[in-house]
């Protein structure tokens, strides 16, 4: 079980991933007129599920339904 301190190590490091592949997109729907790679889609939405995973345990996500 990772401690706090790792776990917050962790989501910081995914968000900071995350949010440079969506302004990269961002920057491609503003500029260059042009929708994201659906490749791209598809990975910045397994990028977010990780987080989720990280943040929220399956466990915990289960007990809350």
């Amino acid at each position: 079980m990772a401690t706090a301190k790792e776990k917050k190590a962790e989501v910081k490091a995914h968000l900071k991933k995350l949010r440079a592949d969506l302004r990269e997109m961002h920057l491609g729907v503003t500029e260059d007129l042009t929708l994201p790679d659906p490749a791209e889609v598809k990975k910045a939405m397994t990028q977010m599920e990780e987080l989720l995973q990280v943040v929220e345990p399956k466990s915990s996500r289960k007990s809350k339904k």
